[in-house]
Protein backbone atom coordinates (compact mmCIF):
# COMPACT_ATOMS: atom_id res chain seq x y z
CA UNK A 1 0.00 0.00 0.00
CA UNK A 2 3.13 2.58 0.41
CA UNK A 3 4.91 1.21 -2.36
CA UNK A 4 5.73 4.58 -4.80
CA UNK A 5 2.86 6.97 -3.53
CA UNK A 6 4.11 10.30 -4.02
CA UNK A 7 3.61 12.72 -1.75
CA UNK A 8 1.11 14.82 -4.77
CA UNK A 9 -0.82 12.03 -4.59
CA UNK A 10 -1.20 11.54 -0.56
CA UNK A 11 -2.02 15.48 -0.08
CA UNK A 12 -4.45 14.77 -2.96
CA UNK A 13 -5.83 12.47 -1.33
CA UNK A 14 -5.82 14.05 2.22
CA UNK A 15 -7.68 17.36 0.50
CA UNK A 16 -10.16 14.92 -0.58
CA UNK A 17 -11.04 13.29 2.53
CA UNK A 18 -10.88 16.66 4.25
CA UNK A 19 -13.47 17.76 1.64
CA UNK A 20 -15.50 15.03 2.26
CA UNK A 21 -15.27 15.54 5.90
CA UNK A 22 -16.40 19.23 5.76
CA UNK A 23 -19.22 18.04 3.54
CA UNK A 24 -20.70 15.04 5.48
CA UNK A 25 -20.28 17.63 9.08
CA UNK A 26 -22.15 20.27 7.11
CA UNK A 27 -25.46 18.10 6.08
CA UNK A 28 -24.44 17.95 2.37
CA UNK A 29 -24.80 14.85 -0.10
CA UNK A 30 -21.53 13.57 -1.36
CA UNK A 31 -21.13 10.48 -3.76
CA UNK A 32 -17.69 8.74 -2.20
CA UNK A 33 -17.10 6.76 -5.11
CA UNK A 34 -17.01 9.51 -7.13
CA UNK A 35 -14.18 11.18 -5.03
CA UNK A 36 -12.31 7.73 -6.11
CA UNK A 37 -12.81 8.22 -9.90
CA UNK A 38 -11.66 11.46 -9.74
CA UNK A 39 -8.16 10.72 -8.03
CA UNK A 40 -7.91 7.73 -10.40
CA UNK A 41 -8.57 9.30 -13.51
CA UNK A 42 -6.05 12.00 -12.60
CA UNK A 43 -3.27 9.70 -11.26
CA UNK A 44 -3.50 6.22 -13.07
CA UNK A 45 -4.27 4.28 -9.67
CA UNK A 46 -7.04 2.18 -9.46
CA UNK A 47 -10.67 3.55 -7.61
CA UNK A 48 -9.93 1.14 -4.94
CA UNK A 49 -6.73 1.76 -4.11
CA UNK A 50 -7.86 5.08 -3.47
CA UNK A 51 -10.57 3.95 -1.08
CA UNK A 52 -8.12 1.96 0.90
CA UNK A 53 -6.07 4.58 1.17
CA UNK A 54 -8.97 7.23 2.30
CA UNK A 55 -9.16 4.54 5.23
CA UNK A 56 -5.85 5.04 5.71
CA UNK A 57 -6.16 8.47 6.66
CA UNK A 58 -9.23 7.37 8.76
CA UNK A 59 -6.31 5.66 11.10
CA UNK A 60 -4.63 8.53 11.28
CA UNK A 61 -7.65 11.02 12.01
CA UNK A 62 -8.29 7.73 14.73
CA UNK A 63 -4.98 8.18 16.60
CA UNK A 64 -4.82 11.58 16.62
CA UNK A 65 -8.20 11.14 18.58
CA UNK A 66 -10.19 12.71 15.89
CA UNK A 67 -13.77 11.82 13.97
CA UNK A 68 -12.97 9.86 11.02
CA UNK A 69 -15.52 9.73 7.82
CA UNK A 70 -18.27 7.65 8.12
CA UNK A 71 -18.26 4.94 5.79
CA UNK A 72 -14.34 4.46 5.86
CA UNK A 73 -13.34 2.10 8.64
CA UNK A 74 -9.88 2.53 9.92
CA UNK A 75 -7.43 0.67 7.90
CA UNK A 76 -4.22 0.85 10.17
CA UNK A 77 -2.12 -1.11 7.74
CA UNK A 78 0.13 1.57 6.82
CA UNK A 79 4.02 2.10 7.20
CA UNK A 80 4.72 4.59 9.76
CA UNK A 81 6.78 7.19 7.35
CA UNK A 82 3.59 7.25 5.34
CA UNK A 83 1.42 8.00 8.51
CA UNK A 84 3.85 10.43 9.67
CA UNK A 85 3.07 12.54 6.16
CA UNK A 86 -0.08 11.77 6.18
CA UNK A 87 -0.43 13.66 9.87
CA UNK A 88 1.56 16.34 8.45
CA UNK A 89 -0.50 16.83 4.85
CA UNK A 90 -3.54 16.67 7.26
CA UNK A 91 -2.43 19.59 9.71
CA UNK A 92 -1.21 21.38 6.70
CA UNK A 93 -4.52 21.31 4.85
CA UNK A 94 -5.93 22.28 7.43
CA UNK A 95 -4.30 25.09 8.36
CA UNK A 96 -3.62 23.39 12.31
CA UNK A 97 -0.59 22.67 13.85
CA UNK A 98 1.33 19.42 13.67
CA UNK A 99 0.75 17.18 16.75
CA UNK A 100 3.20 14.57 15.89
CA UNK A 101 1.55 11.23 17.37
CA UNK A 102 1.41 8.89 14.70
CA UNK A 103 5.36 8.12 14.99
CA UNK A 104 5.03 7.35 18.83
CA UNK A 105 1.35 5.75 18.69
CA UNK A 106 2.32 3.38 15.42
CA UNK A 107 5.54 1.91 17.34
CA UNK A 108 3.12 1.53 20.69
CA UNK A 109 0.43 -0.47 18.33
CA UNK A 110 3.48 -2.55 17.03
CA UNK A 111 4.76 -3.69 20.27
CA UNK A 112 1.52 -4.04 22.17
CA UNK A 113 0.88 -6.78 19.07
CA UNK A 114 4.04 -8.93 20.21
CA UNK A 115 3.06 -11.81 22.28
CA UNK A 116 5.42 -11.25 25.01
CA UNK A 117 6.84 -7.96 26.13
CA UNK A 118 9.40 -7.13 28.17
CA UNK A 119 9.04 -4.81 30.53
CA UNK A 120 11.08 -1.76 29.71
CA UNK A 121 13.57 0.74 32.02
CA UNK A 122 12.62 3.50 30.36
CA UNK A 123 13.74 7.30 31.19
CA UNK A 124 13.59 8.44 34.50
CA UNK A 125 14.63 11.69 33.37
CA UNK A 126 12.54 12.09 29.92
CA UNK A 127 14.28 14.48 27.37
CA UNK A 128 12.44 17.82 26.84
CA UNK A 129 11.11 18.66 23.34
CA UNK A 130 10.48 22.82 22.87
CA UNK A 131 7.25 23.55 20.96
CA UNK A 132 5.01 25.59 21.63
CA UNK A 133 4.34 24.53 24.84
CA UNK A 134 6.78 21.70 26.76
CA UNK A 135 6.35 18.00 25.88
CA UNK A 136 8.21 14.80 26.85
CA UNK A 137 10.18 12.05 24.53
CA UNK A 138 8.14 9.39 26.10
CA UNK A 139 9.40 5.41 25.43
CA UNK A 140 6.67 3.64 23.11
CA UNK A 141 7.56 0.32 25.10
CA UNK A 142 6.90 2.00 28.37
CA UNK A 143 3.38 2.70 27.21
CA UNK A 144 2.69 -0.53 24.97
CA UNK A 145 3.70 -2.84 28.12
CA UNK A 146 1.43 -1.05 30.44
CA UNK A 147 -1.53 -1.24 28.10
CA UNK A 148 -0.55 -4.98 27.55
CA UNK A 149 -0.19 -5.94 30.84
CA UNK A 150 -3.51 -4.04 31.82
CA UNK A 151 -5.50 -6.87 29.71
CA UNK A 152 -8.58 -4.45 28.89
CA UNK A 153 -8.48 -3.89 32.47
CA UNK A 154 -9.02 -0.50 34.67
CA UNK A 155 -5.75 -0.58 37.31
CA UNK A 156 -7.95 2.19 39.08
CA UNK A 157 -11.25 1.18 39.41
CA UNK A 158 -10.95 -2.46 37.78
CA UNK A 159 -13.85 -1.89 35.47
CA UNK A 160 -13.24 -3.14 31.65
CA UNK A 161 -12.09 -0.39 29.23
CA UNK A 162 -15.12 1.54 28.28
CA UNK A 163 -14.99 0.44 24.46
CA UNK A 164 -13.23 -1.02 21.39
CA UNK A 165 -11.35 0.88 19.21
CA UNK A 166 -11.26 0.84 15.61
CA UNK A 167 -8.17 -1.32 15.56
CA UNK A 168 -9.77 -3.96 17.59
CA UNK A 169 -8.05 -2.75 20.91
CA UNK A 170 -9.63 -2.05 24.51
CA UNK A 171 -9.45 1.73 25.21
CA UNK A 172 -7.32 2.68 28.47
CA UNK A 173 -5.61 5.59 29.13
CA UNK A 174 -1.90 6.15 30.53
CA UNK A 175 -1.27 7.84 33.34
CA UNK A 176 1.79 9.27 35.26
CA UNK A 177 0.99 9.11 38.76
CA UNK A 178 4.21 11.35 39.16
CA UNK A 179 3.59 13.61 36.33
CA UNK A 180 6.68 14.04 33.68
CA UNK A 181 6.25 18.17 33.61
CA UNK A 182 6.99 17.37 37.50
CA UNK A 183 10.42 15.39 36.90
CA UNK A 184 8.55 12.26 37.06
CA UNK A 185 10.27 9.39 35.41
CA UNK A 186 8.28 7.38 31.99
CA UNK A 187 9.28 4.57 33.23
CA UNK A 188 6.29 1.00 34.12
CA UNK A 189 6.94 1.73 38.16
CA UNK A 190 4.91 5.26 37.12
CA UNK A 191 2.45 5.03 34.82
CA UNK A 192 -0.50 3.03 35.20
CA UNK A 193 -4.01 2.23 32.18
CA UNK A 194 -6.80 3.25 33.49
CA UNK A 195 -10.46 4.52 31.76
CA UNK A 196 -11.05 8.17 31.21
CA UNK A 197 -12.79 8.32 33.89
CA UNK A 198 -10.20 7.69 36.15
CA UNK A 199 -8.04 9.59 34.48
CA UNK A 200 -10.24 12.71 34.88
CA UNK A 201 -10.39 12.27 38.33
CA UNK A 202 -7.09 11.74 39.16
CA UNK A 203 -6.39 15.05 37.11
CA UNK A 204 -9.65 17.01 38.53
CA UNK A 205 -11.30 14.93 41.36
CA UNK A 206 -11.23 16.66 44.90
CA UNK A 207 -10.18 13.86 46.66
CA UNK A 208 -7.58 12.63 43.66
CA UNK A 209 -4.39 12.08 46.37
CA UNK A 210 -6.76 9.75 48.03
CA UNK A 211 -7.77 8.35 44.92
CA UNK A 212 -3.73 7.96 43.61
CA UNK A 213 -2.82 6.88 46.92
CA UNK A 214 -5.39 4.05 46.61
CA UNK A 215 -3.65 3.20 43.55
CA UNK A 216 -0.53 2.84 44.47
CA UNK A 217 -1.44 0.70 47.47
CA UNK A 218 -2.81 -1.49 44.77
CA UNK A 219 -0.90 -1.95 42.17
CA UNK A 220 2.49 -3.40 43.78
CA UNK A 221 4.88 -2.47 40.74
CA UNK A 222 4.46 1.55 41.40
CA UNK A 223 7.46 3.24 43.40
CA UNK A 224 6.61 6.78 44.80
CA UNK A 225 8.92 9.43 42.83
CA UNK A 226 9.10 12.74 45.22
Amino acid sequence: MDNKWTKEELKAAVEAYIEMRKMEASGQRFHKKQYYRDLSLRFGRTEKSFEYRMQNISHIYDLMGRNWLPGLKPAKNVGTRTGVLIEQLISEVEGQRNPKVIEFESQVSKLRAQQSLAKPEGNKQPNQAQTSTTSYERDPRVKAWILQNAKGQCECCDSPAPFVTAAGEPYLEVHHLHRLADGGPDTTCNAVAICPNCHRALHYAADKTEIADAIYNKVSRLVRHV
